[in-house]
């Protein structure tokens, strides 16, 4: 009897030994960088070229807007811009003439001063000749007037058009991130309005992994240190993965309810983050083992 129970606390010890061997540093689950796209525009989706699941590469064209109001409103105001051009010309044209009227009239107020020397002009044309330089020169700096204000409106118009041009650009949705398409929120077809979020995207091949670890263990985990993570693989096994430490929370923080440190369960715990790279088989929100590598 009492060999039977000291066989018993040897296994039993043996069984405790290991299980505490066996225990990971750290546990957590899989996290991505997702990335919510949103409409830019308001009208109806022509074009969805994404559905759940899929690959997507940078710059690659997901979404179109129907661009039909903007490109008729474009129009017009071009119409409306190539009016007030010929306005503007046609003042150009009024200015040049004068331009040249008052040179005219120079050169005849230059000939008047000669002859009034010699006698053969008297002060009343050189006064007329000066009241039509001084009115020419009102109507100069009348029609430079009307000049500006034309210009300005050209201005205000090719400022909008510009924005009209920006607008429809931004009813051609290009993807911005490469990755996979976890969520799809819109279909062809429907009306969108500026802001609603038409997918989810995450680069799925570098999942993050956050885990937590006690104070005790802070001593012994640097940034770009390697660690050998564990996920499950079936019921009695797991699949090993190689992570690197990229990221370690300056401030403790509480213990989150779900996870569990290789120490007894603390008050205080940091968190800490691992890059892994990802062959298609971890999840968003998969749980995970962590033993940090000791240098």
């Amino acid at each position: 009897m009492i060999k039977k129970y000291f066989i018993f606390f040897i296994l039993f010890f043996i069984i405790s030994c290991d299980g505490n061997n066996d225990k990971s540093d750290a546990y957590g689950v899989f996290e991505a960088d997702e990335t919510t796209i949103s409409a830019e525009a308001t009208g109806k989706i022509l074009e969805l070229n994404i559905d759940e699941g899929q690959n997507l590469y940078k710059n690659f064209l997901a979404v179109i807007i129907d661009t039909a109001d903007l490109v008729l409103k474009k129009e017009e105001i071009i119409a409306n811009k190539k009016l007030i051009e010929s306005k503007f010309d046609e003042i150009l044209s009024n200015i040049n003439i004068f331009e040249q009227q008052k040179k005219n009239f120079i050169v005849e107020k230059n000939r008047l001063e000669k002859m009034f020397k010699d006698d053969a002009a008297t002060q009343k044309q050189i006064d007329d000749i000066n009241g039509k330089i001084d009115l020419i020169d009102k109507q100069i700096e009348s029609v430079n007037t009307q000049k500006n204000s034309v210009a300005c409106q050209i201005q205000i118009i090719d400022e909008k058009i510009k924005q009209i041009k920006r607008n429809i650009k931004k009813c051609y949705i290009y993807n911005p991130v490469k990755g996979c398409v976890l969520s799809k929120y819109v279909n062809k077809n429907e009306i969108v309005t500026i802001g609603r979020p038409l997918y989810k995207i995450s680069d799925l091949k570098k999942m993050t992994l956050k885990v937590y670890v006690s104070g005790a263990q802070m001593a012994n985990i640097k940034i770009g240190q390697k660690a050998e993570v564990f996920v499950d693989k079936n019921k009695n096994e797991n699949r090993k993965l190689s992570g690197i430490v990229s990221w370690i929370s300056p401030k403790a923080e509480f213990t989150p309810k779900i996870i569990q440190t290789k120490e007894e369960r603390v008050n205080m715990v940091y968190a800490v983050k691992l890059i892994v790279n990802n062959d298609g088989y971890l999840k968003i929100g998969m749980p995970a083992e962590v033993n940090f590598i000791k240098k």
